[in-house]
């Protein structure tokens, strides 16, 4: 909004009254302001920020909710901020770029209270100050879409536009990497060039430290020329090419050789060799601190075995077996659960870190017990959160039969994608399961988008 539109408004038409004038009250996960009308039903307002006084355009009604846009401001919010990226606005990747950083996370670190209040039915006994890092340049893992527009003759590469199936005409990205920004203008040209330019929906990007990975969804054979393309590419702009014809299985290198795909957690000494369709986080910044929190909190001792719950790779196995006597890591695919066996083995863990496969999704009481007892838990689940794992959990706790002798964890970390399941799932063990949450907070793993990571932290008294 320009500064000469604030304060305007719009003259009356014959037979129309004034557009009222919306008072902006808070953000709604997806980053739209909300207000109530006139009438008293709520009204979500793309753009718009809490304090703002605005004019809508109203594009969806329903019984209980209307959908808008801006029409006019008169009043605006403090923390506004001129958007960094040219294209915010059209492109769907970001949400947030015209709120203030500090605003975003506060709004993020209110979503997670009131998930936990309203949901979960509790409130932490505190709540930790929120994990923030570097607000550009952040995103190591990104996946761009691809568009042959036959009718302009151009390629597009980039995020999808705003609610919307079309490719936004992208030159740039300011959450990306320089170095990866940099290459969109030159994969249009790439694409454009080859032969099956036109069968070519994805490009996949997977930074590590040292290796910028992109994989190339095909859905028709490529020809030698245009595996000759892919490889001047390479060359030129120093990324690593990998083919994806069907599925996630049937991803290889174009070429062997040169340097490993891997990120660090220099703090304990691991490194993690990493296929590009694995999944790792989108932030490595945030990640090392996440994980430096999460084993600050879940405190092993050298005596302790701690069960780390969907663990992928190892990323937080690997650094607790560093601290305790032994880490079990569980994760439902075999062949992620054998790249993290040889993660332990790279990184000298091999005899503290184990790792087995479990459906967590359908876990039940025997499942849990065969797993054996632990002193902690720690769990990163997907969006979906751990629900059969927490019902598995209170099961044996409320029937010791189910499990005799089995002693729930002491402590559980639980680290969130979801502020929605994780208020679920922590209102099950708080409610039901005789834990305390004795801390929670915000993780801004995304910068600019409306997604909010999380972390809480669960204890249980030794006589509960």
């Amino acid at each position: 909004m320009t500064e000469a539109t604030q304060g305007e408004t719009r003259p009356e038409q014959p037979g129309f009254a004034e557009p009222e004038w919306l008072r902006v009250e808070s953000l709604d996960l997806e980053a739209q302001g909300v207000a109530h009308n006139f009438a008293g039903k709520v009204v979500f307002i793309e753009d718009a920020l809490p304090g703002e006084e605005v004019q809508v355009r109203v594009g969806r009604r329903k019984k209980a909710w209307e959908q808008a846009t801006m029409t006019a401001m008169r009043r605006e919010s403090a923390q506004r901020v001129r958007p960094k990226c040219s294209h915010f606005g059209t492109c769907g990747g970001c949400k947030m770029q015209h709120l203030h950083v500090g605003a975003q996370v506060a709004t993020k670190q209110r979503a997670l209270e009131d998930a936990l209040r309203h949901i979960g039915k509790l409130q932490p006994e505190q709540m930790l100050r929120p994990i923030e890092g570097p607000a550009w340049g952040y995103r190591y893992r990104a996946r761009l879409s691809v568009r042959f527009v036959a009718k302009k003759g151009k390629v597009l590469v980039g995020f999808h536009e705003r609610k919307s199936s079309f490719v936004a005409d992208m030159d740039s990205c300011e959450v990306l990497p320089a170095s990866v920004s940099a290459l969109l203008l030159p994969l249009r040209e790439l694409i454009a060039a080859m032969d099956q330019r036109d069968q070519l929906p994805q490009i996949e990007l997977a930074m590590g430290d040292a290796v910028t990975a992109l994989v190339l969804r095909h859905l028709a054979p490529l020809g030698e020329a245009d595996l000759a393309r892919l490889r001047d590419f390479a060359a030129v702009h120093s990324v690593q090419w990998w083919l994806q014809s069907k599925g996630p299985d049937t991803v290889r290198r174009l070429d062997e050789g040169g340097a490993t795909l891997a990120y660090s957690l220099p703090e304990f000494g691991i490194d993690m060799p990493f296929r590009p369709t694995d999944f790792t986080q989108v932030n490595p910044h945030i990640n090392r601190v996440l994980v430096t929190r999460a084993l600050r909190l879940l405190a092993p001792q050298p005596q302790e075995r701690v069960i780390d719950w969907f663990c992928g790779l190892g990323n937080f196995t690997l650094p607790i077996a560093t601290q305790a006597r032994e880490a079990l890591g569980v994760e439902g695919s075999e062949a992620l659960v054998q790249r993290a066996r040889d993660n332990a083995v790279l990184n000298g863990l091999g005899d503290r870190a184990r790792f087995a496969t479990a459906d967590l999704f359908e876990l039940g009481a025997a499942d849990l017990v065969a797993h054996g007892q632990a002193d902690k838990w720690l769990v990163d689940p997907p969006r979906e959160g751990a629900f059969a794992l927490m019902k598995a959990l209170l099961d044996v706790t409320i029937d010791p039969s189910l499990a005799p002798g089995f002693t729930p964890p002491a402590r559980i970390v639980y680290v969130s994608c979801n502020p929605a399941t994780l208020a679920r799932d922590a209102g099950l063990l708080v409610n039901e399961a005789g834990y305390r949450c004795t801390a929670a907070g915000a993780v801004n793993m995304f910068p600019h988008t409306a997604h909010v990571e999380s972390l809480a932290v669960f204890d249980r008294e030794a006589s509960a």
